[in-house]
């Protein structure tokens, strides 16, 4: 029997979106998305941030229209991969491949909203879809989802 692999969340940028290119100029963009969870018994409010990645065109259109505190659904599988840190220790990277990312605010949502200082301009008709960062957090409370 084959597994299923399958991941669609739905949260706010903690970072603006880093575009990079590999050697043979694929674009690959990466993001952080922070997602509301309940905890405990009195069911209080805390967030997962969750590494993200997305290629090609749809890496280009996240870096382009994309900010911190954007928000995002993200449809994709869940991938690990390993490798050493600069002290030579093993580790594994846990981060969601996406397939898909649906901005979820229009224009008007976004300018119309007091604690957001990020504008994310979305041209009609061009779909998006978004990265993640592993570094650097800057995450404030106007940032989360919640």
């Amino acid at each position: 029997m084959q597994g299923i692999n399958r991941v669609i969340l739905t949260g706010r940028m903690t970072a603006d979106p880093v575009l990079r290119k590999t050697n043979t100029d694929k674009s690959v963009a990466s993001f952080t998305v922070a997602v509301d969870r309940r905890s405990g018994q009195g069911g209080n409010q805390t967030a997962d941030f969750i590494n993200c990645v997305v290629w090609n065109a749809a890496a280009e259109n996240v870096a382009r229209y994309m900010r911190k505190g954007s928000l995002v659904a993200v449809d994709g599988r869940i991938q690990t991969r390993k490798y050493q840190d600069n002290q030579g220790n093993n580790r594994t990277a846990f981060e969601v491949v996406c397939d898909n990312v649906v901005f979820l605010e229009t224009r008007n949502s976004q300018a119309n909203a007091s604690s957001s200082s990020h504008s994310v301009q979305t041209p009609a008709n061009e779909p998006a879809y978004p990265e993640d960062d592993y570094s650097g957090l800057d995450v404030s409370t106007d940032d989360l989802p919640f």
